[in-house]
């Protein structure tokens, strides 16, 4: 991806990188404030004493840094973890190449993986990423690692979270209250992708309610229902929604654990789960396969300006969310957009992706040119 500018963007870099060189030292000098306190507290004779002021250290810290107590522990946490754990991340936030969001984000995936190759692997792959992606795709790029690598955890995991499936009903002010569901993540895309297609069909133009409220009309119309099964008939019901999942070969082959993962990054369930849907026989499955050093999806040229359905169907699975720099809009709601214009530009899949309408328009003006952004080492196969 580039951007045609009117002017350098490089003062902008300079003062994001001093940005995060100065979050690193305070950290930095939080830690050793932190440090030397423990050392002076661990000569104190009384036991109580020591308690009591080991307890005090964030305290002091905060009130000197106008943070919460919470606060300097949640960042003191997550620097002794990459610290200890992770050194090449360490050293990038230190030189300003990463910041205090991905740092975080590191941190947090440290402590939700088990062994300690897996946490060696991260530390080897994951700066490259961090520093030429956004915070919320390097947050999916994290989950989607913690699965790969460690699979067979993340499936027992997955199965564990999944009995504890349930619904609650709060009520709140002025007649009103929220209802809560705890699902797959499978079950909730299609429930989303089920109510905003059905929400926005045939719209009644005297129909004043928002998309919203209409959303919320057609979920209580489906609970209250006296059609609706129940029980283990609605638990085995077939998933009435174009969902987009990417299953490795080997996983779908049962040779190894693993996940199917959404196009757009931002769920996976085990594979397991996505075989008991197809075995219903009642779902349309789409299989594309890709090559896996190009990353070719379609080599036949369509006539026509507009890509038939089956074309962007398969590039909105490709890829996931717009093209645009850093934007994470799921591609279901982008357009197909040419990259070399129509009809110099042919329309076939190496040549259209999905861009959401602000990134489109910016391209219709000359702001942005595109290609296919690539896929960063290790996203593909970790």
């Amino acid at each position: 991806m580039a951007t045609l500018m009117l002017a350098s963007t490089d003062v902008l870099t300079d003062v994001v990188r001093e940005r995060a060189r100065a979050e690193a030292r305070e950290v930095v000098a939080m830690l050793d404030f932190r440090d030397r306190e423990l050392e002076r507290i661990a000569l104190v004779e009384s036991p109580m004493r020591r308690l009591v002021e080991r307890g005090a250290v964030a305290l002091a810290i905060g009130e000197a840094m106008g943070f919460s107590e919470g606060q300097v522990q949640h960042r003191l946490s997550v620097a002794d973890t990459v610290r200890d754990q992770s050194p090449l991340t360490w050293l990038a936030f230190g030189e300003g190449r990463i910041d205090l969001a991905r740092v975080r984000e590191i941190g947090h995936t440290i402590g939700r993986l088990k062994r300690a190759d897996s946490v060696h692997r991260l530390d080897q792959r994951v700066v490259g990423y961090a520093e030429s992606h956004t915070v919320g795709e390097l947050r999916a790029w994290l989950r989607s690692f913690v699965r790969r690598v460690e699979a067979d955890l993340a499936v027992g995991r997955a199965d564990d979270e999944r009995a504890r499936r349930h619904v609650s009903v709060s009520h709140g002010d002025d007649c009103m209250g929220w209802l809560n569901a705890y699902l797959p993540s499978h079950e909730l895309a299609a429930i989303e992708a089920r109510l905003r297609d059905q929400a926005r069909r045939g719209t009644d133009p005297d129909d004043g309610r928002t998309v919203g409220e209409r959303e919320a009309d057609l979920l209580v119309a489906w609970c209250l229902s006296t059609s609706s099964r129940d029980g283990e008939a609605a638990a085995t019901s077939a998933v009435d929604a174009n969902i987009a999942v990417t299953i490795g070969a080997d996983v779908l082959a049962g040779a190894v654990p693993g996940f199917a993962e959404s196009s757009d990054g931002q769920w996976a369930v085990p594979a397991r789960w996505i075989a008991e849907i197809a075995a219903t026989g009642s779902t349309f499955w789409h299989r594309i396969i890709t090559d896996p050093v190009t990353d070719d999806v379609l080599a036949h040229e369509y006539l026509g300006r507009f890509a038939p359905d089956i074309l962007a169907i398969a590039l909105r699975f490709l890829h996931g969310t717009c093209q645009g720099p850093g934007c994470m809009v799921p591609a279901e709601r982008c357009d197909i957009d040419h990259r070399q214009p129509f009809p110099e530009g042919p329309t076939q899949g190496d040549n259209l992706g999905p861009f959401c309408r602000r990134h489109h328009g910016y391209k219709g003006h000359g702001l942005l040119h595109w290609t296919t952004r690539p896929q960063p080492e290790g996203v593909r196969a970790i």
